[in-house]
């Protein structure tokens, strides 16, 4: 079998389309007829709506109505099976459940005409006092009941006798301030209605799930609901759940029997579809004088809505990672009026990073390396379940990313590293997280006469790569050459798969493809032994090799046939389709990260100099577009650590920063060059040719790294992010 197309770093096959222009967004639609629409948003978080004055908007140019909750058609609210945890729908009751909530929709024949009625809205409140502070109400917390994503707590050993036994004891508290996701493109939805069929063009990393909610939210049947997105213009977990506005846009489309088009503003984008929910960590970690962890106890606290409780920073790290015998974790919720919370990629963020910390406290406590802690704790196993891990080269991304960090020269002492501008850190943290444990994928392949292949499954590119690697996994397993397979996404009329979500696109998706490629060309192989005009004729099929588009006798390689001529003869195509299966298996992606910092003692200003990033994701399918995963990945770790958070009125409960100019995003400038490199093993449990899910891991450890680094720089420990210029002046004040 040709080993040509995977792992090779292969352009990404949409690339030019995207660059060009070429690449129809879901705000590129182009629909005849299409209509506008625009979302009027509640001013205060909490309390009822009292009247509402639509006369000027609706008198105004080109409108084609405005709906309230007082004219908008009742709508059944999906489940949370449909990935629909919003727990309400808006513009159905007079009911403001948090700042930001549509409490009306204005369509027009333009897009400046829906505009313009939506500010001549007059809506009149009785509002009530929010609660938006989870400091404020941390004497309400409470630990959930089981939810869809599992208990509230996990425990294995005895984690009290575990603390006692330590002879070296630590306890920290960490907390991580509500984020949001920024994409470049804020969520879009076009619905078309024919009868009583509903198409619905979506941004979303769930085309599936977007179906499901729209057959429940209109009791419709699955083959009268298709959903369409052929590109998504990012999508870090915003576009992961579903969310009310396809809904409302068919809604508004039945109403007024035009197609509608509705497009989230970038303020809109930070009420309407999720957030990294605040979280408060504190942890209490015990070990042996020599390193050996005796026991870890971390309790999470984060804020959940009035109308959902799901908690999406999890405590997995801590479960999974280190080899721990008595471990405890908690997560509390604490109820405020602000909008639904969702996962921001990646999920696990804040709680290796409040993890991550910890150990390097403990580090010093020890008067161990950072780096040989936690090869002192390292594990073959799952320490959740007590699988084995299909493989672990932790260890190695270790030593690989200290070597070529250089940091054998690090100097323990805190402000002990300086240069003439002020304060070198240098520090490191672990990078992990799971993948895959959801559902699975199909997928559908057919051979063509020309002796081309189309691999079609409904899942969805959020800018990782799908469109290239699923065609470089299709090639493979059929022995053909790239440009000759094309994969297409993004219909929920393929065979159903997957969210892209929990780094499960590759361990789902990509067995899918293998699959359905495998029986494709066994089928194939079948044709060419059975007809008589073939050089292969008469051959055992287990020797039949296939590599560049051609099938072979493996024992005389000049003996062969291509894909076109075995296909010519067979007249008709050769389809072959697999079915999802009821889950993925769930793996563990691993990595380290080593950074180094500079901290101007006078502006108080922390600068990002170098970044090494050694990772661990199986087989590296294509070494180009896991590479942009990693700097992207890092590149949030430094906004997260440095410079992102959401500011909230403490009275109105809005979001007083919603665009990105309040926003502070890490821009080119901030960004050193990174070294980026990986592993590259296959793990043997993969049945995607050794890859595991991998997208979400550089999302995790480098905050962590960045925080110990400037630990290292100062000598002091700042514990809440962002790490601001205020924070450092503060802690330099201080010593």
């Amino acid at each position: 079998m040709s080993a040509s197309t995977v792992g090779r770093p292969i352009d990404r096959v949409d690339g030019v389309a995207k660059v060009t222009g070429a690449a129809r967004y879901v705000a590129d639609a182009d629909v005849a007829g299409v209509t506008h629409a625009v979302l009027v948003m509640s001013t205060i978080a909490r309390g009822r709506i009292t009247a509402l004055d639509t006369s000027k908007a609706t008198a105004a140019p080109g409108v084609l109505g405005v709906l309230t909750h007082r004219n908008m058609p009742r709508i059944t609210v999906p489940g949370p099976e449909s990935l629909y945890v919003k727990g309400f729908l808006p513009v159905q009751d007079d009911r403001v459940r948090h700042a930001g909530q549509p409490v009306a929709v204005v369509v027009a024949q333009t897009l400046e005409q829906a505009q313009h009625a939506a500010a001549l809205v007059e809506v009149t409140y009785r509002a009530e006092t929010p609660q938006v502070v989870p400091a404020d109400s941390m004497d309400e917390a409470y630990v959930p009941e089981p939810g869809p994503f599992g208990p509230s707590t996990y425990a294995r050993g005895d984690v009290t006798a575990g603390l006692e036994s330590a002879q070296v004891r630590v306890e920290a508290a960490y907390s991580s301030p509500l984020q949001h996701h920024n994409a470049m493109e804020p969520t879009a939805a076009v619905a078309i209605w024919d009868g009583d069929r509903l198409t619905v063009r979506v941004s979303t990393q769930s085309i599936t799930d977007v179906q499901n909610s729209l057959m429940e939210a209109f009791r419709l049947p699955r083959e009268n609901v298709r959903v369409i997105c052929p590109f998504i213009g990012g999508a870090f977990g915003g576009k992961g759940l579903t969310w009310p506005q396809p809904i409302l846009a068919a809604a508004v489309a039945r109403q007024v029997r035009r197609p509608v088009k509705l497009v989230l503003t970038r303020a809109d984008a930070y009420t309407s579809h999720g957030h990294r929910a605040e979280s408060h960590h504190l942890l209490r970690m015990g070990a042996t004088r020599d390193g050996r962890l005796t026991a870890i106890d971390h309790t999470i606290t984060q804020s959940v809505s009035r109308t959902d409780e799901l908690m999406f920073n999890g405590p997995e790290p801590t479960k999974i990672l280190y080899a721990c015998p008595n471990v405890r974790t908690t997560m509390r919720a604490v109820r405020l009026d602000l909008p639904t919370a969702n996962f921001a990629r990646s999920p696990e963020t804040s709680a290796n990073y409040a993890l991550e910390s910890t150990l390097d406290e403990l580090s010093h406590a020890l008067d161990l390396d950072p780096v040989e802690l936690r090869i002192r704790n390292w594990s073959a196993t799952n320490q959740e379940t007590g699988e084995r891990h299909g493989s672990s080269y932790l260890r190695e991304c270790y030593r690989q990313g200290a070597e070529r960090f250089g940091w054998s020269r690090r100097d323990p002492r805190p402000g002990s590293m300086r240069d003439r501008d002020g304060l070198i850190g240098w520090g490191m943290a672990t990078a992990s997280h799971v993948s895959g444990g959801l559902g699975g994928a199909g997928a559908t392949v057919r051979i063509t006469v020309d002796g081309g292949a189309r691999i079609r499954s409904g899942t969805q590119d959020l800018g990782t790569g799908t469109y290239t690697v699923m065609a470089q996994i299709g090639a493979q397993e059929l022995g053909m050459r790239l440009w000759n397979v094309e994969f297409a996404l993004g219909d929920s009329s393929f065979p159903q798969s997957v969210p892209s979500v929990s780094s499960t696109t590759v361990p789902s998706v990509g067995a899918a493809v293998v699959r359905c490629a495998a029986q494709a060309r066994e089928r194939v192989i079948a044709l060419t032994v059975a007809d008589p005009r073939s050089p292969l004729h008469g051959l055992p099929p287990d020797r039949i090799g296939v590599g560049d588009g051609y099938l072979s006798d493996t024992d005389r390689p000049a003996r062969r046939i291509s894909y076109r001529e075995v296909m010519r003869r067979h007249g008709q195509p050769i389809e072959v389709t697999v079915q999802p299966p009821e889950q993925t298996p769930m793996r563990y992606s691993v990595g380290a990260f080593f950074v180094e910092v500079h901290v101007h003692p006078g502006l108080g200003r922390v600068s990002v100099r170098r970044v090494v990033g050694v990772f661990d994701p199986g087989r590296v399918l294509n070494p180009k577009t896991a590479r942009s995963q990693a700097i992207g990945g890092a590149i949030w770790c430094m906004g997260i650590a440095l410079t992102e958070h959401a500011l909230v009125d403490p009275h109105l409960g809005r979001i007083v920063t919603p665009n990105l100019s309040g926003y502070l995003l890490p821009v080119n400038a901030d960004v050193p060059d990174m070294d980026v490199t990986f592993i590259n093993r296959p793990d043997p449990s993969s049945d995607a040719l050794g890859a595991r899910g991998f997208g979400e891991v550089p999302s995790t450890g480098l905050t962590a790294a960045i925080g110990n680094a400037v630990h290292h720089a100062i000598g002091r420990r700042i514990r809440d992010l962002p790490i601001t210029q205020d924070k450092i002046l503060a802690a330099l004040s201080r010593q």
